[in-house]
């Protein structure tokens, strides 16, 4: 395996309380041939103390913030535009990776010939306990399929940016990782890894789901702005991407009892 490096594409806003146990997901990587770099949306709590100690311990932990709070897409964008990494990497501010994330991943995507892939992983509460929540996906998405349904949890994907090139998106305030998702896919298919390598931070403020009429809206926009489809398009794809989500949440993301 080749020890090319990782760029670790990490955004926040006001995550001080639990962006420390994020880096530390990454310090404990088996493969420690990455960056991560902490892109800021200014937030207004303890963020940039929280991780100050890191900054200065640790060369590979890389700090920027936005101008003026701008968003998840613009805060994601500004990352990609310094990473120089070979693979990019995607770690939200309050999600954990487990210690052979990386090595497992890219040992996958290079004996395969794998330039866009993701992976399996289970969801624990805002406190961090398991939700008894494993959610998977399918084995091979193409084009059509990511169309349809978000298959990658943004925590699990990685891409080879030799073969992708610099993807950015077009400032969507919701569902940007899917935006970045069918950007890639136009590059690569996205090809799945059968195993638990992170966990998904169920947050209190994502429990209570919103409403029909809003998540009918963001699908809309997710292809009107950021794919820039015409409306008629637009509507048959965010069609398409509900029936599918649903579909993943019935037949790939599996629950158990928690005792």
């Amino acid at each position: 395996m080749s020890n090319s490096l990782v760029s670790i594409i990490t955004p926040t806003y006001n995550c001080g309380r639990f962006i420390e146990e994020t880096i530390k997901s990454v310090q404990a990587q088996t493969y420690t041939e990455w960056e991560m770099i902490i892109s800021d949306d200014c937030s207004t709590d303890d963020t940039r103390e929280v991780i100050a100690p890191y900054l200065e311990s640790d060369p590979r932990i890389k700090y920027i913030c936005n101008e003026k709070n701008s968003g998840a897409a613009i805060t994601r964008n500004n990352a990609l535009k310094v990473a120089k990494g070979r693979w990019i990497a995607f770690l939200d501010s309050d999600d954990l990776w487990l210690p052979e994330k990386l090595e497992k991943q890219i040992r996958f995507m290079e004996e395969n010939g794998y330039a866009f892939s993701y992976h399996e992983y289970t969801e624990i509460s805002e406190s961090g306990e398991d939700l008894g929540v494993y959610v998977s996906g399918r084995k091979s998405v193409g084009k059509f399929g990511m169309y349809a349904c978000c298959w990658p949890g943004c925590l699990a994907v990685m891409y080879d940016a030799r073969k992708i090139g610099l993807i950015q998106i077009n400032d969507v305030k919701k569902n940007n990782d899917t935006a970045m998702w069918l950007k890639v896919i136009r590059k690569a298919n996205c090809y799945l890894l059968k195993e638990n390598l992170a966990r998904y931070r169920r947050r209190k403020g994502s429990i209570t789901p919103p409403s029909l009429k809003a998540r009918i809206l963001w699908h809309y926009r997710l292809f009107r702005d950021a794919e820039e489809m015409n409306p008629v398009l637009s509507a048959f794809w965010m069609c398409m991407n509900m029936v599918g989500n649903l579909y993943k949440k019935v037949f790939f993301v599996r629950k158990f009892d928690i005792k």
